[in-house]
């Protein structure tokens, strides 16, 4: 069986995460730096997506490394922030080369945080500066980075980290930031829907739901609409070709729907972003077969690790605290 990776172990040598949080405005970003390239691909399944650079990743564009990927709150506001990640990169010689000197090549995707703190102040090109600045190989959950005024359902969202070291040998991680329309806990028991999922050192995370009261799912969501999206990146060492990646990508999205209901809302701006390390050569089916199974596994884990992890903030409860 694959062995459950969380923390530190989770991440590859090659790839370093880092945040910006703005507790006053409750926003922030967070970069995913890949400086040496990675092949890259992106699917979209929110029917409200903010994003920039996603085209680039189709299979059939010419372009098949990036440099970074970036998570963001501020809605469409805060994609300006990935020009301060291509700023940091091209510091660095970081890029795709032209005649001109190298391009650095940064998809990212936003949620929505607007108006959930004191100041409106959508993470600018400096915050994500600032964010890759910071990017090391620990990775800081819940209220961080993207993740740090993100709702989930009702309670507070943010980032999580989950992974998994297969047998074969190859690794896949993924990291989530939730900002969700739907759930992702079931109100008539109050347990997370992605609980299975979750490794044996993980379950001491869960509350005690002895107190919970639970209520009946009806799926409306009056005061959340337009407030909406859960970004992923998922990651492999696996040799992946760009159209392999974006099979990945798409397998990955089944996490979401695992541990959020509903997911890919006509409301949500649901992307998944994938990132292979290897040399692009290919797995074949069967390889791609398992390791987009357990992306989408760590998906759902990252995600019930945002939630868990994540703390409340003025008018929405963390889980813990609500469920406790």
């Amino acid at each position: 069986m694959a062995e459950a990776l969380w923390g530190k172990e989770a991440l590859f040598p090659r790839v370093r995460v880092g945040h910006f949080t703005d507790l006053e405005a409750r926003t922030g970003c967070t970069a995913v730096l890949v400086e040496e390239g990675a092949v890259a691909a992106a699917d979209v399944r929110g029917a409200a997506p903010g994003t920039r650079e996603t085209d680039l990743l189709l299979p059939e564009n010419t372009v098949e490394r990036v440099q970074a990927v970036l998570l963001t709150g501020g809605s469409a506001f805060g994609l300006g922030a990935a020009e301060g990640v291509m700023a940091y990169l091209r510091e660095r010689g970081r890029g795709f080369p032209t005649p001109a000197g190298v391009v650095p090549i940064v998809p990212a995707a936003v949620l929505y945080d607007l108006g959930r703190g004191k100041v409106f102040r959508p993470p600018s090109p400096e915050a994500g500066y600032r964010a890759a600045l910071a990017a090391g190989e620990e990775v800081a959950e819940g209220s961080v980075g993207a993740g740090t005024g993100a709702v989930a359902g009702g309670v507070k969202g943010g980032v999580g980290l989950a992974g998994y070291r297969l047998e074969e040998g190859f690794r896949v991680v993924a990291l989530v930031a939730v900002n969700s329309l739907g759930r992702p806990f079931d109100p008539s028991t109050g347990r997370l829907y992605a609980e299975p999922f979750l490794a044996e050192g993980e379950r001491a995370l869960m509350p005690d739901l002895a107190r919970y009261r639970g209520f009946p799912e009806d799926y409306r969501f009056p005061s959340l609409l337009g407030q909406n999206t859960t970004l992923a990146v998922v990651a492999t060492d696996a040799p992946l070709t760009k159209a392999e990646a974006r099979r990945f990508a798409i397998m990955a999205q089944d996490g979401l729907s695992r541990a959020i209901r509903p997911a890919h809302t006509p409301l949500d701006g649901d992307v998944v972003f994938a990132l292979a390390l290897g040399d692009g050569r290919g797995v074949g089916p069967m390889g791609l077969l398992r390791l987009g199974a357990y992306a989408a596994d760590a998906v759902a884990r990252a995600i019930a690790r945002a939630v868990l992890l994540a703390e409340g903030m003025p008018g929405v409860p963390a889980y813990r605290d609500q469920m406790g």
